[in-house]
Protein backbone atom coordinates (compact mmCIF):
# COMPACT_ATOMS: atom_id res chain seq x y z
CA UNK A 1 0.00 0.00 0.00
CA UNK A 2 1.30 3.56 -0.60
CA UNK A 3 2.55 5.59 2.48
CA UNK A 4 -0.67 7.97 2.16
CA UNK A 5 -2.86 5.43 2.96
CA UNK A 6 -1.35 5.36 6.60
CA UNK A 7 -3.14 6.61 9.59
CA UNK A 8 -3.47 6.52 12.85
CA UNK A 9 -6.34 3.99 13.74
CA UNK A 10 -8.33 3.88 16.54
CA UNK A 11 -9.73 0.15 16.20
CA UNK A 12 -10.26 -2.77 14.37
CA UNK A 13 -12.70 -4.58 13.37
CA UNK A 14 -12.93 -8.54 14.29
CA UNK A 15 -14.85 -10.10 11.18
CA UNK A 16 -15.93 -13.14 13.47
CA UNK A 17 -17.09 -16.78 12.70
CA UNK A 18 -20.03 -15.33 10.69
CA UNK A 19 -21.48 -12.76 9.09
CA UNK A 20 -24.94 -14.08 8.88
CA UNK A 21 -27.31 -12.67 11.72
CA UNK A 22 -29.60 -15.31 12.43
CA UNK A 23 -26.30 -17.31 13.77
CA UNK A 24 -25.30 -14.79 15.99
CA UNK A 25 -27.38 -15.91 18.77
CA UNK A 26 -26.56 -19.92 18.05
CA UNK A 27 -22.70 -18.78 18.19
CA UNK A 28 -23.35 -16.78 21.60
CA UNK A 29 -25.48 -19.41 23.16
CA UNK A 30 -22.45 -22.24 21.50
CA UNK A 31 -19.14 -20.13 22.83
CA UNK A 32 -20.90 -19.34 26.11
CA UNK A 33 -22.05 -22.76 27.03
CA UNK A 34 -18.39 -23.55 26.27
CA UNK A 35 -17.08 -21.03 28.26
CA UNK A 36 -18.73 -21.83 31.36
CA UNK A 37 -17.70 -25.54 30.79
CA UNK A 38 -14.07 -24.13 30.63
CA UNK A 39 -13.41 -22.20 33.31
CA UNK A 40 -15.79 -24.40 35.46
CA UNK A 41 -13.86 -27.63 34.56
CA UNK A 42 -10.42 -26.16 35.12
CA UNK A 43 -10.89 -24.59 38.24
CA UNK A 44 -12.26 -27.55 39.81
CA UNK A 45 -9.33 -29.49 38.57
CA UNK A 46 -7.16 -26.43 40.09
CA UNK A 47 -8.91 -26.74 44.00
CA UNK A 48 -9.15 -30.56 43.82
CA UNK A 49 -5.56 -30.47 43.29
CA UNK A 50 -5.09 -28.04 45.91
CA UNK A 51 -7.68 -29.61 48.17
CA UNK A 52 -6.04 -32.89 48.25
CA UNK A 53 -2.85 -34.04 50.03
CA UNK A 54 -2.38 -36.85 47.54
CA UNK A 55 -2.12 -34.75 44.90
CA UNK A 56 0.66 -32.83 45.73
CA UNK A 57 3.02 -34.46 43.17
CA UNK A 58 4.95 -33.08 40.18
CA UNK A 59 2.67 -34.20 37.59
CA UNK A 60 -0.72 -32.60 39.17
CA UNK A 61 1.34 -29.43 40.30
CA UNK A 62 1.85 -29.14 36.53
CA UNK A 63 -1.53 -30.16 35.54
CA UNK A 64 -3.09 -27.12 38.28
CA UNK A 65 -1.13 -24.95 36.18
CA UNK A 66 -1.63 -25.99 32.95
CA UNK A 67 -6.10 -26.00 34.08
CA UNK A 68 -5.03 -22.05 35.51
CA UNK A 69 -3.04 -21.58 32.08
CA UNK A 70 -5.82 -22.79 30.45
CA UNK A 71 -8.50 -20.55 32.17
CA UNK A 72 -6.65 -17.41 31.26
CA UNK A 73 -6.01 -18.90 27.94
CA UNK A 74 -9.86 -18.95 26.79
CA UNK A 75 -10.68 -15.52 28.77
CA UNK A 76 -8.09 -13.42 26.58
CA UNK A 77 -10.67 -13.94 23.67
CA UNK A 78 -13.83 -15.41 24.50
CA UNK A 79 -15.74 -12.88 26.66
CA UNK A 80 -14.66 -9.79 23.62
CA UNK A 81 -16.20 -11.61 21.24
CA UNK A 82 -19.31 -12.54 23.41
CA UNK A 83 -19.79 -9.28 24.38
CA UNK A 84 -19.70 -7.97 20.18
CA UNK A 85 -21.90 -10.92 19.94
CA UNK A 86 -24.34 -9.47 21.86
CA UNK A 87 -23.99 -5.45 21.40
CA UNK A 88 -23.72 -6.17 17.58
CA UNK A 89 -20.40 -4.30 17.53
CA UNK A 90 -17.42 -5.99 15.98
CA UNK A 91 -15.26 -3.28 17.02
CA UNK A 92 -12.56 -3.62 19.30
CA UNK A 93 -10.11 -0.51 20.04
CA UNK A 94 -6.34 -0.51 19.16
CA UNK A 95 -5.14 -0.39 23.07
CA UNK A 96 -7.24 -3.55 23.43
CA UNK A 97 -6.21 -5.73 20.37
CA UNK A 98 -2.82 -5.32 21.24
CA UNK A 99 -3.58 -6.15 24.76
CA UNK A 100 -5.36 -9.12 23.28
CA UNK A 101 -2.79 -10.24 21.57
CA UNK A 102 -0.01 -9.90 24.06
CA UNK A 103 -1.59 -12.32 26.70
CA UNK A 104 -2.89 -14.56 23.89
CA UNK A 105 0.60 -15.34 23.25
CA UNK A 106 1.55 -15.79 26.84
CA UNK A 107 -0.77 -18.39 27.34
CA UNK A 108 -1.04 -19.80 23.84
CA UNK A 109 3.29 -20.78 24.39
CA UNK A 110 2.66 -21.56 27.94
CA UNK A 111 0.42 -24.29 27.37
CA UNK A 112 3.00 -25.87 24.90
CA UNK A 113 5.63 -25.18 27.46
CA UNK A 114 3.74 -27.20 29.91
CA UNK A 115 2.91 -30.17 28.10
CA UNK A 116 6.55 -30.38 27.21
CA UNK A 117 6.92 -29.94 31.12
CA UNK A 118 4.55 -32.83 31.47
CA UNK A 119 5.92 -35.18 28.98
CA UNK A 120 9.29 -35.02 30.87
CA UNK A 121 7.49 -35.41 34.06
CA UNK A 122 6.24 -38.66 32.44
CA UNK A 123 9.63 -39.81 30.99
CA UNK A 124 11.19 -39.79 34.50
CA UNK A 125 8.08 -41.39 36.12
CA UNK A 126 8.18 -44.48 34.09
CA UNK A 127 11.84 -44.44 32.99
CA UNK A 128 13.57 -43.49 36.07
CA UNK A 129 11.22 -44.72 38.96
CA UNK A 130 13.32 -45.22 41.86
CA UNK A 131 14.93 -41.77 40.91
CA UNK A 132 11.62 -40.45 40.64
CA UNK A 133 11.55 -37.81 43.52
CA UNK A 134 15.18 -37.19 43.91
CA UNK A 135 14.83 -35.85 39.86
CA UNK A 136 11.73 -34.28 40.34
CA UNK A 137 11.97 -32.22 43.34
CA UNK A 138 9.88 -28.95 44.16
CA UNK A 139 12.94 -27.09 43.84
CA UNK A 140 13.26 -28.35 40.22
CA UNK A 141 8.99 -28.12 39.61
CA UNK A 142 9.38 -24.35 40.60
CA UNK A 143 12.49 -23.65 38.30
CA UNK A 144 10.57 -25.59 35.26
CA UNK A 145 7.55 -23.06 35.64
CA UNK A 146 9.86 -20.06 36.27
CA UNK A 147 11.37 -20.56 33.32
CA UNK A 148 8.31 -21.55 30.96
CA UNK A 149 6.68 -18.35 32.09
CA UNK A 150 10.09 -16.36 31.55
CA UNK A 151 10.62 -17.77 27.96
CA UNK A 152 6.48 -16.54 27.35
CA UNK A 153 6.74 -13.46 28.99
CA UNK A 154 10.29 -12.70 26.60
CA UNK A 155 9.05 -13.80 23.58
CA UNK A 156 5.39 -11.86 23.88
CA UNK A 157 6.76 -8.81 24.78
CA UNK A 158 9.10 -9.44 22.08
CA UNK A 159 6.59 -9.25 19.54
CA UNK A 160 4.33 -6.57 21.31
CA UNK A 161 7.70 -3.91 21.09
CA UNK A 162 8.12 -4.92 17.60
CA UNK A 163 4.35 -4.36 16.48
CA UNK A 164 4.60 -1.12 18.11
CA UNK A 165 6.76 0.48 15.30
CA UNK A 166 3.95 -0.55 12.57
CA UNK A 167 2.08 2.03 10.47
CA UNK A 168 -1.46 0.55 9.69
CA UNK A 169 -3.18 1.17 7.07
CA UNK A 170 -7.62 2.54 6.79
CA UNK A 171 -8.68 -1.12 5.99
CA UNK A 172 -8.69 -2.25 9.64
CA UNK A 173 -11.13 -5.47 9.11
CA UNK A 174 -9.63 -8.56 10.90
CA UNK A 175 -10.87 -12.18 9.32
CA UNK A 176 -10.90 -13.59 12.96
CA UNK A 177 -12.75 -13.43 16.31
CA UNK A 178 -9.84 -12.46 17.88
CA UNK A 179 -6.35 -10.37 17.55
CA UNK A 180 -4.13 -12.37 16.05
CA UNK A 181 -0.54 -10.83 15.23
CA UNK A 182 -0.24 -12.85 11.64
CA UNK A 183 -3.63 -11.02 11.28
CA UNK A 184 -2.61 -7.57 12.09
CA UNK A 185 0.68 -7.94 10.30
CA UNK A 186 -1.33 -8.23 6.80
CA UNK A 187 -3.20 -4.59 7.53
CA UNK A 188 0.61 -2.76 7.78
CA UNK A 189 1.15 -0.01 5.67
CA UNK A 190 4.66 0.06 6.63
CA UNK A 191 7.58 -2.74 6.24
CA UNK A 192 6.93 -5.65 8.52
CA UNK A 193 9.88 -8.32 7.03
CA UNK A 194 11.44 -8.30 10.39
CA UNK A 195 8.18 -8.87 11.62
CA UNK A 196 7.72 -11.61 10.00
CA UNK A 197 10.59 -13.22 10.03
CA UNK A 198 10.69 -12.67 14.24
CA UNK A 199 7.49 -14.62 14.17
CA UNK A 200 8.06 -17.39 11.81
CA UNK A 201 11.46 -17.66 13.83
CA UNK A 202 9.93 -17.73 17.59
CA UNK A 203 6.62 -19.88 15.98
CA UNK A 204 8.99 -22.34 14.83
CA UNK A 205 10.99 -22.32 18.01
CA UNK A 206 8.60 -22.46 20.84
CA UNK A 207 6.12 -25.49 18.40
CA UNK A 208 9.54 -27.53 17.04
CA UNK A 209 11.50 -27.39 20.14
CA UNK A 210 8.40 -28.50 22.82
CA UNK A 211 7.30 -30.94 20.55
CA UNK A 212 10.65 -32.71 19.65
CA UNK A 213 11.08 -32.77 23.46
CA UNK A 214 7.61 -34.34 23.91
CA UNK A 215 8.55 -36.71 21.21
CA UNK A 216 11.74 -37.57 22.12
CA UNK A 217 10.23 -38.46 25.67
CA UNK A 218 7.24 -40.77 24.86
CA UNK A 219 10.13 -42.68 22.49
CA UNK A 220 11.63 -43.71 25.96
CA UNK A 221 8.62 -43.96 27.72
CA UNK A 222 7.29 -46.68 24.89
CA UNK A 223 10.43 -48.32 24.45
CA UNK A 224 10.44 -48.93 27.98
CA UNK A 225 7.02 -49.84 28.75
CA UNK A 226 7.59 -52.48 25.85
CA UNK A 227 10.09 -53.98 27.94
CA UNK A 228 8.01 -54.63 30.80
CA UNK A 229 7.09 -58.12 30.41
CA UNK A 230 2.93 -57.97 31.94
CA UNK A 231 0.44 -56.72 30.41
CA UNK A 232 -0.74 -55.48 33.50
CA UNK A 233 2.47 -53.61 34.19
CA UNK A 234 2.17 -51.90 30.49
CA UNK A 235 -1.33 -51.20 31.22
CA UNK A 236 -0.37 -49.18 34.24
CA UNK A 237 2.30 -47.56 32.87
CA UNK A 238 0.57 -46.53 29.58
CA UNK A 239 -2.36 -45.57 31.61
CA UNK A 240 -0.78 -42.60 34.00
CA UNK A 241 0.43 -41.04 30.56
CA UNK A 242 -2.76 -41.45 28.30
CA UNK A 243 -4.43 -38.67 29.36
CA UNK A 244 -1.23 -36.33 28.71
CA UNK A 245 -0.95 -37.51 25.48
CA UNK A 246 -4.62 -37.45 24.22
CA UNK A 247 -4.24 -33.58 25.09
CA UNK A 248 -1.21 -33.56 23.47
CA UNK A 249 -2.53 -34.84 20.07
CA UNK A 250 -5.66 -32.23 20.56
CA UNK A 251 -3.39 -29.15 21.25
CA UNK A 252 -0.63 -29.73 18.70
CA UNK A 253 -3.13 -31.12 15.75
CA UNK A 254 -5.32 -28.15 16.27
CA UNK A 255 -2.62 -25.71 16.57
CA UNK A 256 -0.95 -27.15 13.54
CA UNK A 257 -3.99 -26.62 11.48
CA UNK A 258 -4.05 -22.98 13.00
CA UNK A 259 -0.68 -22.40 11.56
CA UNK A 260 -0.73 -23.97 8.26
CA UNK A 261 -4.14 -21.82 7.42
CA UNK A 262 -2.65 -18.64 9.01
CA UNK A 263 0.61 -18.82 6.01
CA UNK A 264 -2.35 -18.59 2.98
CA UNK A 265 -2.13 -15.02 1.41
CA UNK A 266 -5.84 -14.71 1.43
CA UNK A 267 -6.70 -15.86 5.44
CA UNK A 268 -10.45 -17.12 5.05
CA UNK A 269 -12.47 -17.59 8.52
CA UNK A 270 -11.49 -21.30 7.88
CA UNK A 271 -8.44 -19.97 9.70
CA UNK A 272 -10.99 -18.96 12.66
CA UNK A 273 -12.73 -21.86 12.73
CA UNK A 274 -9.77 -24.08 13.27
CA UNK A 275 -8.65 -21.22 15.77
CA UNK A 276 -11.46 -22.83 17.52
CA UNK A 277 -10.51 -25.60 18.32
CA UNK A 278 -7.38 -24.73 19.05
CA UNK A 279 -8.34 -21.88 21.69
CA UNK A 280 -11.66 -23.20 22.90
CA UNK A 281 -12.48 -26.74 22.46
CA UNK A 282 -9.21 -27.87 23.47
CA UNK A 283 -9.13 -26.22 26.97
CA UNK A 284 -12.95 -27.52 26.83
CA UNK A 285 -11.97 -30.46 26.73
CA UNK A 286 -8.80 -31.29 28.79
CA UNK A 287 -10.62 -31.41 32.54
CA UNK A 288 -12.64 -34.08 30.86
CA UNK A 289 -9.56 -35.52 29.33
CA UNK A 290 -7.44 -35.25 32.87
CA UNK A 291 -10.75 -36.62 35.00
CA UNK A 292 -12.61 -39.34 33.47
CA UNK A 293 -9.62 -41.46 32.99
CA UNK A 294 -7.87 -41.05 36.62
CA UNK A 295 -9.27 -42.40 39.51
CA UNK A 296 -7.47 -40.15 41.68
CA UNK A 297 -8.52 -37.23 40.03
CA UNK A 298 -12.23 -38.26 39.96
CA UNK A 299 -11.81 -38.94 43.50
CA UNK A 300 -10.28 -35.89 44.78
CA UNK A 301 -13.29 -34.17 42.68
CA UNK A 302 -16.28 -36.56 44.65
CA UNK A 303 -14.33 -35.20 48.16
CA UNK A 304 -14.30 -31.37 46.80
CA UNK A 305 -17.82 -31.41 45.89
CA UNK A 306 -18.52 -33.49 49.12
CA UNK A 307 -16.86 -30.96 51.30
CA UNK A 308 -18.91 -27.80 49.24
CA UNK A 309 -22.40 -29.75 49.82
CA UNK A 310 -21.93 -29.90 53.76
CA UNK A 311 -21.02 -26.45 54.08
CA UNK A 312 -24.51 -25.78 53.19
Amino acid sequence: MQPGNQTAIKEFILLGLSGDRHLQPLLFGLFLSMYVVCVTGNLLIVLAISSDAHLHTPMYFFLSNLSFVDVCFTSTTVPKMLVNTQMRSKAITYAGCLTQMYFFMIFSSLDSMLLTVMAYDRFVAICHPLSYTVIMNPRLCGLLLLLSWFICLAHSSLQSLMILRVSFCKETEIPHFFCELAQILRLACSDTFANNIVLRCITGLLGVIPLTGILFSYSRIISTIMGISTDRGKYKAFSTCGSHLSVVSLFYGAGLGVYLTSGTVHPSRRGSIASVMYTVVSPTLNPFIYSLRNKDMKGALRKLLQRSSSLR
